[in-house]
């Protein structure tokens, strides 16, 4: 008969702890750079990088004689082209450049506004109230940047008189028609009516 021998090490009541050896805490989302610069280049396989300047190309050398170099200049020696043959370096101001680059991507990132699609049902007996609420709900939705599609639902026999739809989608893009453009002509898609406002 076994007879379990309790761990002695091990505190009762208190979960065993795992290490994983191979995972190493890290900001995750974040862009890490890989771009080789000064001393970094050594790791280069091969022994000679063609030296490019603001002035143009410097001719290949060495590493070291292009560390040198942009030593002189008070400037760093950034690999950018690491797959050529032989690799290209540029002898440049690295954080200026970095600096001018996040700038730069924080001008485009603004730039992308987020458009979407808010959608506006009516009916084709719509009373004056509802449909002026409608309107000014569209209005807004499109002085956001957003583009309106606006639904005329049909029930029963009202599918035989879709002329009353299309007045009021019509009325309606004459009515916005200050800031707005008709992006989809009135369709009909099963029983209703649709189209498509956008900003001007």
């Amino acid at each position: 008969m076994a007879v379990r021998v309790p761990c002695l090490h091990r505190i009762p009541g208190e979960k065993e702890k795992r290490t994983i050896t191979n995972q190493k805490p890290g900001l995750y989302g974040r862009v890490v750079d890989h771009t080789r610069v000064n001393n970094q280049i050594r790791l280069i396989k091969s022994k000679q990088v063609r030296v490019v300047g603001d002035e143009g190309q410097l001719g290949i050398m060495d590493i070291d004689s292009a560390l040198k170099l942009a030593e002189e200049r008070d400037l760093d020696l950034v690999e950018v082209s690491p797959d050529a043959d032989p690799p290209v370096c540029k002898i440049m101001d690295y954080r200026k450049f970095k600096f001018d680059s996040n700038k730069k991507l924080q001008k485009s990132r603004k730039k992308q506004a987020t458009l979407t699609i808010k959608e506006i049902r009516m009916r084709p007996l719509i009373d004056t109230h509802d449909y002026e609420f409608k309107k000014r709900n569209a209005r807004k939705f499109i002085m956001h940047g957003d583009k309106v599609k606006v639904t005329i639902r049909f029930k029963g026999r009202e599918i035989d008189r879709q002329e009353l739809g299309s007045n009021i989608l019509k009325k309606l893009a004459q009515e916005l028609e200050d800031i707005a453009k008709v992006e989809t002509h009135p369709k009909m898609e099963g029983r209703q009516m649709i189209m498509v406002l956008a900003a001007l």
